[in-house]
């Protein structure tokens, strides 16, 4: 927490001595703050919050580590049923948002029967032709064409081509 009273404090401009005169709090308690040593209380940081005008919430929010938001070519999560391969673009299914290649073989479909799931899906064909039914209609999709499949929506992908099917897609929230 006190790292991020600092982060605020620098990106403001301010000296330690200049925000703690604007909170009305001693510079060694600013001081013991920053470097961790001491807890401020909840009115404590909503005078430091409001002096340096961010949220009070904003000093309790968890740090993301930007390493953990990579995923290298080498280290994708992968999950193969049948004839059909995922791996996962996003580090993980816990966002709101998550991404994947799926690889169909030929003579393999995603499903037996058309399904639905709650996420909205965005695809983009990468390689090869594709079948989807998307209730009642059926369409030839080629590497390049997109579609977008609204929640709830019954579906299906059909590879009855003679070449392997790559299709990125993104799906939110994550379901699949």
């Amino acid at each position: 927490m006190g790292k991020k009273v600092e982060k605020f404090r620098k990106e403001k401009g301010y000296s330690s001595r200049e925000l703690a005169k604007i909170a009305d709090i001693t510079p060694s308690m600013l001081s013991q703050i920053e470097r961790g040593l001491a807890n401020p209380s909840i009115q404590t940081l909503k005078v430091l919050a409001k002096a340096l005008d961010v949220p009070t919430f904003s000093f309790l929010l968890e740090e993301t580590n930007t390493e953990d938001l990579v995923v290298r070519y080498n280290e994708r999560k992968k999950m193969v049923v049948e004839n059909i391969s995922y791996e996962l673009l996003s580090p993980e299914f816990t966002g709101s948002l998550a991404a994947a290649i799926m690889y169909i073989q030929p003579d393999t479909s995603s499903s037996e029967k058309l399904l639905e799931h709650k996420g909205e899906e965005a695809a983009y064909i990468l390689q090869g032709k594709i079948k989807l039914y998307l209730d009642e209609s059926e369409y030839i999709l080629e590497a390049g064409d997109s579609v977008r499949i609204p929640a709830y929506m019954k579906h299906k992908w059909e590879n009855i081509f003679e070449e392997k099917a790559a299709i990125l897609f993104s799906v939110t929230p994550p379901a699949f």
